[in-house]
């Protein structure tokens, strides 16, 4: 089933939380391309890194981004990141048009301090 980039991303806008997110990024950005039709059959990542095979499965195909603070980005596109030293989890987000939301609204492409520091790896999908 097609993924509805306008409705995934106004959900995921319409439910982040305030300022701060809970380390709920996985299941905001999974809810989100639930209400924009994605079917994931009950079988969807655990956490923010694992995101990749899934968004494949949907549809989506990786894109080349070297530096994101200088990249043209599309509502709908959706990066996923690898964990920063003392994390695990990772990181997923997308991008609305015009901010990046996880389970809230970053300040930019890096979802907190310690990603803005390390810069781990990530790799970014269109649909």
């Amino acid at each position: 089933m097609p993924v509805d980039l306008e409705k995934f991303t106004a959900h995921l806008r319409k439910r982040a939380l305030p300022k701060y997110g809970k380390r709920r990024c996985g299941e905001f950005v999974r809810k989100a391309l639930q209400a924009g039709g994605a079917e994931f059959h009950g079988r969807y990542p655990a956490t923010g890194k694992e995101f990749g095979p899934a968004l494949e499965m949907l549809g989506f195909h990786e894109i080349t981004v070297d530096d994101p603070a200088r990249f043209s980005f599309l509502k709908g596109d959706v990066m996923v990141m690898a964990p920063y030293k003392g994390s695990t989890a990772g990181h997923v987000a997308a991008y609305d048009g015009k901010s990046w939301i996880s389970d809230f609204v970053q300040n930019d492409f890096w979802a907190g301090p310690a990603y803005r520091t390390e810069k781990p790896h990530y790799v970014v999908y269109r649909y």
